[in-house]
């Protein structure tokens, strides 16, 4: 078997050690004599996977006690309304900073519950930087101000939060998650898809602090209320058991791999051998400002489009997958996840090279 190198945005590669676990316990978990696909979620068996996961998630996070860990479904999208149900309660308004698509969608599906306001924008430049903000810029009046701290799209990330004064602060982290350390208490709400940094698709995972539980519009379906699944522990339905199983192997793992400082380490290392080739290259440049850039997702282009198709259809044929740029902005990007090894994005930047040499 020849596994190839996964550059994919999401769902994204897991770590083999993971994967290699998964596929020794796919027939029987433990001594259960069953799958845990297969495992009822009301059965103690799975009762102690789930805890054990959130437990190992605290601990990876620092996650404080006044912050309730919820598994939920509906990928970070269905975020974008439980957000301002749960949150824009009190005033109805909420402050946006667009830096990409997926901040954009968060904004107008906010707009349609009270009153959202764009506070600032990176599309001026296709949202190739992150746009600078002060603590004036926002509405004192607003519930909440929501990021995307990492820009899965465009390739820019939050390496300084903005000043948002007292006003509580909320993140999608879906493509950054668990790539670094994160001061949870610097934020009301943390969420993310798993399928990008943790698990296969199917988990959303949302970090919430307890005091802004409860207070959800009087119109919220059952299912978007976070009160809803705080008071059932994740449990209020069916949840997403083989995703969050997957989820607390890769938690596991990231404890293996020395914590988040370590993974922050191995990541700046990873990230440092394609952005320096990209500075020097002829050929190839990044699109995006230096003091903006992603460890997570790294876009480039030639400048030509027929040069651009070329080296997707050579590197796949190389065994580097998944590197077409989003259909929004064309060109290529390399997602370089936790799982993905450095080996990994080494021999890209010889194929790079070479491809640099034949084509310039």
């Amino acid at each position: 078997m020849s596994r190839v190198y996964n550059f994919s945005a999401g769902p994204s590669m897991l770590p083999e050690e993971v994967l290699k676990t998964a596929a020794d316990e796919m027939l029987e978990y433990g001594t259960t004599g069953q799958s845990v696909m297969e495992m009822s979620h009301r059965s103690k068996e799975y009762d102690a996977i789930i805890k054990q996961a959130e437990a190992d998630l605290r601990d990876i996070m620092k996650i404080p006690d006044n912050y309730e860990v919820l598994f939920l479904q509906g990928g970070a999208s269905t975020q974008f309304a439980m957000i301002p149900l749960n949150l824009m309660n009190k005033n109805h308004k909420a402050d946006y900073i667009i830096t990409g698509q997926w901040a954009n969608k968060a904004y107008k599906e906010a707009s349609r519950y009270g009153d959202a306001r764009a506070v600032a924008s990176s599309a001026d430049k296709t949202f190739s930087y992150i746009p600078k903000t002060t603590a004036s810029d926002f509405d004192e009046d607003a519930d909440y101000v929501h990021i995307c701290l990492n820009n899965t799209i465009y390739g820019t990330k939050y390496h300084e939060l903005p000043d948002v004064g007292g006003i509580p602060l909320v993140a999608d982290i879906s493509s950054c998650i668990l790539s670094e350390p994160i001061d949870v208490n610097k934020f009301a709400v943390l969420y993310g898809g798993a399928q990008k940094n943790v698990a296969p698709a199917g988990v959303t995972i949302v970090i919430i602090r307890k005091d802004l539980i409860g207070n959800a519009m009087d119109f919220t379906p059952t299912m978007l209320n976070y009160k809803t699944h705080s008071e059932n522990a994740s449990m209020f339905n069916t949840p997403p058991c083989y995703s969050i199983y997957i989820a607390g192997l890769v938690f596991k793992w990231i404890k293996k791999m020395g914590g988040l400082e370590e993974m922050k380490k191995y990541n700046e290392k990873k990230a440092k051998v394609l952005y320096d080739f990209l500075d020097s290259s002829k050929l190839f440049k990044g699109t995006v400002v230096p003091e903006d850039r992603s460890l997570m997702n790294v876009p480039f282009v030639t400048g030509n489009d027929e040069l651009d198709t070329r080296f997707v259809a050579e590197a796949k044929a190389n065994g580097f997958v998944n590197i077409k740029g989003h259909r929004s902005v064309g060109g290529m990007r390399a997602s370089i996840y936790n799982a993905m090894p450095i080996e990994g994005v080494e021999k890209l930047v010889e194929f790079m090279k070479k491809f640099e040499e034949e084509n310039a």
